[in-house]
């Protein structure tokens, strides 16, 4: 037989149990470990769905002698196509074992590995996101990429099941999100162009085209010169703008969102390999305003002050106090974006704007606000801020010709993985991480 062929029709480790007992049947995958107890040996061929034991006795007629002979010989993590009877074996993973007629080797690994597949022996991060090929074969590993691919797909059924349209903005611009220096400028034919920090400007210009409620998951781009464990240069971010909302409409449905993503992973039999159980959180989130942070923060010992955004350090304070997601709303103007429309003065006792941060105890999870919709306004916080209008004026247009009140946020996914699931690192959730140091792979 051509085992090519019988690879087309093979199954995965766990779609075979022990009720396939006697049936023949062709597995794939990675020669994950080999234990050779003299008389028997033992392969355990690793796919995706799981683990299957291969059992091949020496002594035992000319086909298995031969294939005994063989297997003995193929490096680990070679990749191995086998074909043979299932035989029920409690033993063995999932119920069964495989007594081999053929096998054939697709590909050959090199003898020494760049780590351990098995986890008998540790490595370092750095050397595990240097061959993320096969880090990703371990079995933790892999079940946090599955996560966050449940994650994605979680929020995407809870926004398209409230109506929103998923959008898709460029990464390639012409003016800074948000200000500041923390942009990636690139070579755009003749002129000078930056990698976007943010769908902030698209979405919103969105609102005045009469789509009211747009999502986005894409990545953004920051040229900030951190080396943290929970800042990375790239990253991916989940955005929502709606119209004809206030920040309070788009808070509830950021923290509800919140919810029904832990209500979806929580029943993942995965968590079991990262030794987790997940507590939904309890809806609404607590909220607490900015000048209630900061004399929180300064009754604990940290010296800050009104106007100061939170360093790391005093949202680890903060977060240690309340212990559970919760929002930090009412921000000071100065510190947050153009686009945060101003509260009331007359009902503040400070300058503030609707703005709120979802945070974690151990770090910010989402920004939003409710955006400036007056053109004369954002004109002027605009160049109040040290920007140049003219540089804007793509997006101040839209405002021009009826923009509807509106709100949003944005939420970043690689934090949100991080905290769901008790990782110390942001790199552990990302496939391919870019950082300072890290281009490649």
């Amino acid at each position: 037989m051509n085992m090519r062929l019988a690879i087309q029709n093979r199954k995965y480790a766990t779609e075979i149990s022990s009720d396939n007992d006697g049936e023949t049947v062709c597995i794939a995958g990675w020669v994950h470990e080999k234990r050779d107890l003299g008389g028997v040996f033992f392969l355990i061929v690793r796919d995706f769905g799981g683990f299957a034991q291969v059992t091949l006795h020496k002594h035992k007629g000319s086909v298995e002698q031969e294939l005994f002979a063989r297997v003995k010989k193929v490096p680990r993590e070679s990749v191995v196509a086998i074909e043979g009877k299932v035989k029920s074996e409690s033993k063995a993973p999932n119920g069964y074992e495989i007594i081999p007629d053929q096998m054939e080797v697709l590909s050959e690994a090199s003898q020494v590995l760049p780590l351990d597949t098995t986890e008998k022996v540790g490595a370092e991060l750095d050397t595990r996101l240097d061959a993320r090929f096969m880090d990703l074969r371990i079995e933790r590993t892999k079940q946090i990429f599955i996560i966050r691919s449940r994650v994605l797909k979680a929020i995407r059924e809870f926004l398209d099941e409230r109506g929103f349209i998923e959008i898709n903005t460029p990464k390639i611009v012409s003016a800074a999100t948000e200000g500041g220096t923390a942009l990636f400028p690139i070579s755009y034919f003749e002129r000078e162009a930056f990698l976007n920090q943010s769908p902030q400007l698209y979405k919103q210009m969105l609102m005045a085209s009469g789509f009211d409620r747009v999502y986005e998951i894409a990545p953004i781009f920051r040229a900030e010169e951190h080396d943290t464990t929970k800042h990375l240069n790239e990253a991916t971010s989940m955005d929502i703008e709606v119209a004809f909302v206030s920040d309070k409409e788009v808070m509830k449905i950021l923290e509800e969102l919140i919810a029904f993503v832990y209500s979806k992973v929580r029943g993942y039999p995965g968590l079991a390999k990262l030794n987790l159980k997940l507590e939904v959180p309890k809806i609404p989130l607590r909220r607490i305003t900015y000048e209630e942070a900061i004399e929180a923060i300064s009754e604990a010992g940290e010296d800050i002050e009104w106007g100061e955004d939170l360093g790391t350090s005093a949202e680890r304070t903060l977060g240690a106090m309340i212990g559970e997601l919760y929002f930090i709303t009412d921000w000071p103007c100065a510190i947050k974006p153009f686009y945060a429309q101003p509260a009331d003065a007359e009902a503040k006792s400070k300058d503030t704007c609707n703005a709120f941060d979802l945070m974690h105890p151990r770090v910010e999870l989402a920004s939003g606000s409710q955006r400036v919709h007056s053109y004369e306004l954002l004109k002027q916080n605009i160049e109040s801020k040290g920007l140049s209008a003219d540089s804007f004026e793509f997006y101040l247009d839209t405002f021009r010709f009826g923009m509807p009140p509106h709100a949003g946020w944005g939420l970043g996914i690689d934090r949100l993985l991080m905290s769901m699931l008790e990782i110390e690192n942001i790199r552990e959730v990302v496939l391919f991480p870019r950082d300072r140091r890290r281009l490649a792979p």
